[in-house]
């Protein structure tokens, strides 16, 4: 299997969107919250609420990473791990728990060559090629 790469801060793909559907009156809490100078913005405020929610779970999300195998954090697959991989005679079974991405360089046909599954609960970053030939890989 691959080595597990961290991705520095200079190579780090820019965050994920996520689209929230929220009652005018929250809005309108949250928007004098900012204006009232708690938070720099609506995002802020957002972004701290969803991470006082992770950490208040934080003991069961270590027990579903530990149950599940996960690879927790950022995972990259080059051509080079892949073509390792397939001179080994193995395939992968990707498990990760925040992003998975393959590099340009990895072809539809090495990545089905190589890939038996993947499962990312966070965000899968790869050419639009390589996703459709593992569409039916992924869970």
């Amino acid at each position: 299997m691959p080595a597990r790469r961290q991705l520095s801060s200079a190579t780090k793909p820019l965050d994920e969107k996520v689209t929230v559907n929220i009652g005018y009156v929250d809005l309108g809490h949250i928007d004098l919250l900012v204006q009232d100078g708690f938070y720099a913005n609506r995002t802020d405020l957002i972004r701290t609420a969803v991470r006082n929610q992770l950490a208040g779970h934080a003991d069961v999300l270590k027990q579903a990473v530990a149950r599940k195998t996960l690879v927790l954090g950022i995972q990259q697959f080059t051509a080079s791990d892949l073509r390792a991989v397939q001179a080994a005679g193995q395939t992968l079974q990707i498990r990760v728990l925040g992003l998975a991405s393959f590099t340009a360089d990895v072809t539809p046909e090495l990545a089905l060559a190589t890939v038996e599954s993947v499962v990312v609960l966070g965000a899968l970053h790869a050419s639009p090629a390589v996703k459709a030939a593992l569409a039916p890989r992924i869970r």
